[in-house]
C-alpha cells in the first residue's frame, strides 16, 4: 500500500503501518482509526479495497509528509530571518529548547572538536 509516496509495510499491523508517514505519530494514527472504523490488528497486506480508500481520504485530510517538512523548515527560516534567540541557535547548530551545552548535546553540536596541547604544560609545577 502506498500513502502520499510512502511504501507501507506489508506484513505490519495498519495502526503501526500508518506511523511511517512524517506527520502521523501513535495518537494521531488511533484517531484515523476511529474516524475510518478499520480495526487496527488488520495486516496492511490484508486490508480490503474500501478500507484502504477510507484511510487514504482521512490521511488526506491531514498536513503531512511533503507539506508538513516544508512548513517546518520555512518555521525555521522564518525565526533565523527575524533574529530572535532561537533562530540564532538554529543559525549557529545549538540546542534550541533550553538544554545544557558545557557538557551533552552531541547530536546537535557534532563530533568533539579536541585541542591539542591544553593540559599540563611540561617544566610547570602542579599546584
Amino acid at each position: 500500500m502506498r500513502i502520499q509516496g510512502v511504501d507501507l509495510p506489508r506484513d505490519k499491523r495498519i495502526i503501526i503501518s500508518i506511523q511511517y508517514l512524517y506527520g502521523i505519530g501513535p495518537t494521531r494514527a488511533q484517531q484515523i482509526i476511529d474516524a475510518t472504523g478499520v480495526n487496527p490488528d488488520t495486516r496492511t497486506k490484508d486490508l480490503t479495497e474500501a478500507e484502504s480508500a477510507a484511510l487514504r481520504q482521512e490521511i488526506g485530510k491531514l498536513h503531512i509528509e511533503a507539506d508538513l517538512r516544508r512548513e517546518v523548515q520555512m518555521n525555521i527560516k522564518r525565526l533565523t530571518e527575524i533574529g530572535c534567540y532561537r533562530g540564532t541557535r538554529h543559525r549557529q547548530h545549538l540546542p534550541v529548547h533550553g538544554q545544557r551545552t558545557r557538557t551533552n548535546a552531541r547530536t546537535r553540536k557534532g563530533p568533539k572538536k579536541t585541542v591539542a596541547g591544553r593540559g599540563r604544560r611540561r617544566g610547570m609545577k602542579k599546584k
